[in-house]
């Protein structure tokens, strides 16, 4: 048997950064498994602080079902800040697990979440404060395997070069079917050698491997083929879905923090999947079909969580969760089940269509301090285009409701840059704000409501409507953000908007392909670090590095494509016909509205038949 490498890591270090207990293991729940009982050793990575990582929902559900196996173990690791960083570096301390303080090299399979565009360049730092090689092509048998999931899957090319495969979709049934091949491949003497796991992979449904397609361009420099150069691969690596959420594993044994996380308190998925359609919204189309748990379920999933976890707060999640079919009653049920427990139910958004008071008042943690909605944006026009499916009699009806019922502060979360917009639907947002400001005095017969506006900038996403439509320049996002900076004088209406450098970014990479690597190698080289943190990011490095590698930025981010054109994800799919997306886009432009197919005729996305996955609706049964 090899020896084990265990970190150990001096109290002068621990004393040297910000948040020692980032890194020091040993929290409640975690699990720990002796290296030589198992076969394969996952690392279940997210290139963010251990706050972030440790508040993600899908690694807690893998670390659960890899756990669960007799030949497999599962542990974790997270980005070191930078302080960090610095000691590991200056102490020559690799990379290492929180569960066993093993260094990551020593691992099987790194698998990273990818979750965020801007958080790309910490999984080059990652790799190399691990000593692994950054591409995939200059590895040894002893490396790991390092695979990604998560959205940023759905394209994966800008990081292909660092990835051996990627896990498309849901990873409830894949990491099984994965963790099978890998233990077959090593117990038969690892045939072949990583291409020879590669090959058996990638006959997997749902995993795409890319070193085995072949790219080639147009002179324009548009892409004009993706070619499988092996059998195995796929032409298209379409989605691995969970048919029955309700029977999929849920973790209830949370690893307990040992400071404040983003999410600090137990996440329930009530369901997964949107049909609302938003035509911007790259979740609503990845996710889809809408599947729900049933509320028995729910039920029971929660009492053990609080019994196992000790927290005294549910939030309960999903990507709209108003809809979920049956939440009046699971509410109610959830309180009166867990009130000797004394544990408080959350909502993290409410839809201004589907808000009531009587649920906000329903739910114990939302206080009369503060309601969120999102119209994400200011006019009925620029609604429509994004097919949003709310009107401002909607907000109205929501807001007065919530006034007279107590409620004085409202955010509203709204987007800038979308498709077709005017300055006319810039200003629409600050008028917006002031007619919530109005219907306040006219519900109350006073002023005093206080109005949050969260503005964010359009960043076209893959495998949406919008994927082929252009970005803002930065200096056009800015000249909007100034107008509506200058519609907005009332004291009682405060305005907040993103960094317009940050979304260009996010832009670039959410529709690059493979010539980005460089362009990530060089910035990371060059200091490149939490690139989601504003206090980290610097757009001159970013800039510096596609001016070294002859990148143009503009081109993925500033430019319309045709709907004809290849893009860089084509042979990536979320089980949405491209048709359809077409369709939406073309509606878009001419504002017509595409219903909720969960209450109205079936749109043809195509999801259900092409995947074999039905919706599952336990209110409408």
């Amino acid at each position: 048997m090899e020896a084990v490498m265990h970190i150990v890591l001096s109290p002068d270090i621990l004393n040297r950064v910000l948040k020692p207990a980032r890194y020091t293991g040993q929290e409640w729940n975690s699990i720990k498994k002796d290296p030589g009982t198992v076969d394969i050793a996952y690392a279940l990575a997210l290139p963010d602080v251990y706050e972030v990582g440790m508040s993600n929902l899908g690694l807690k559900i893998l670390y659960d079902i890899i756990n669960q196996r007799d030949d497999a173990a599962a542990e974790r690791v997270y980005a070191p800040w930078t302080d960090m960083e610095a000691e590991m570096r200056a102490h020559g301390i690799p990379l290492y697990a929180l569960e066993s303080f093993r260094p990551i090299n020593e691992f099987d399979v790194i698998g990273f979440s990818l979750q965020y565009e801007m958080s790309f360049s910490n999984i080059l730092n990652m790799l190399d404060l691990s000593n692994i090689p950054l591409k995939t092509v200059d590895r040894q048998l002893e490396h790991p395997f390092v695979i990604g999931g998560g959205p940023c899957a759905f394209n994966a090319e800008p990081v292909a070069d660092f990835f051996d495969f990627f896990v498309m979709g849901e990873g409830e049934e894949t990491i099984n079917d994965v963790t099978d091949c890998l233990v077959q491949w090593k117990r038969e003497g690892k045939p072949d050698g990583r291409i020879g796991l590669l090959r058996r992979v990638a006959s997997i449904e749902g995993i795409y491997v890319p070193q085995f397609y072949h790219i080639d361009y147009h002179d324009d420099k548009t892409i004009a083929a993706v070619t499988p150069t092996l059998p195995e691969a796929k032409p298209c690596v379409i989605k691995r879905v969970v048919e029955d959420l309700d029977k999929a594993p849920f973790p209830t044994k949370l690893v307990m923090p040992y400071l404040d996380i983003v999410h600090d308190r137990i996440m329930l998925e009530l369901f997964r999947g949107c049909t609302r359609g938003c035509r911007f919204c790259q979740a609503g189309t990845i996710y889809r079909p809408v599947r729900e748990r049933r509320p028995e379920t729910l039920v029971n999933l929660a009492k053990q969580l609080v019994a196992d976890s000790g927290y005294d707060e549910i939030s309960l999640v999903s990507l709209s969760t108003a809809d979920y079919s049956c939440l009046h009653g699971l509410i109610t049920e959830l309180q009166e089940g867990l009130r000797e427990y004394k544990v408080s139910v959350s909502l993290p958004s409410l839809r201004i269509d589907s808000f009531s008071v009587d649920l906000a008042q329903q739910v114990q943690t939302v206080r009369k301090s503060g309601l969120t909605f999102a119209p994400e944006a200011g006019t009925q026009r620029m609604r429509d285009v994004i097919n949003k499916g709310v009107t401002e009699e909607n907000l109205r009806d929501a807001v007065t409701a919530a006034f007279k019922a107590g409620w004085s502060s409202i955010k509203l979360y709204f987007m800038i840059g979308l498709p077709t917009e005017t300055d006319e639907d810039v200003r629409g947002i600050a008028d917006l704000a002031y007619r919530v400001l109005d219907w306040y005095r006219e519900a109350t017969g006073r002023r005093g409501a206080k109005v949050s506006v969260s503005v964010s900038s359009f960043v076209p996403k893959c495998q949406t409507p919008f994927q082929w439509m252009a970005q803002d320049s930065i200096s056009e996002m800015r000249r909007k953000q100034a107008l509506l900076k200058s519609s907005i004088r009332d004291r009682s209406i405060s305005l907040h908007w993103h960094d317009p450098e940050v979304s260009f970014l996010e832009a670039v990479f959410a529709r690059g392909d493979r010539r980005l690597a460089d362009v990530l190698i060089h910035a990371w080289q060059n200091g490149a670090r939490f690139d989601g943190w504003s206090e980290h990011f610097r757009f001159d490095i970013w800039m510096a590095a596609f001016a070294a590698t002859g990148i143009d930025p503009h081109f993925y981010a500033n430019r319309s494509r045709e709907t004809d054109e290849l893009l860089p994800w084509d042979h990536l799919s979320a089980g949405v016909d491209k048709r359809y997306l077409i369709a939406e886009y073309d509606k878009g432009v001419r504002l017509e509205l595409t219903p909720d197919c969960r209450r109205g005729d079936c749109g043809g996305c195509g999801v259900c038949d092409g995947l074999g996955v039905q919706i599952a609706d336990w209110g409408n049964r």
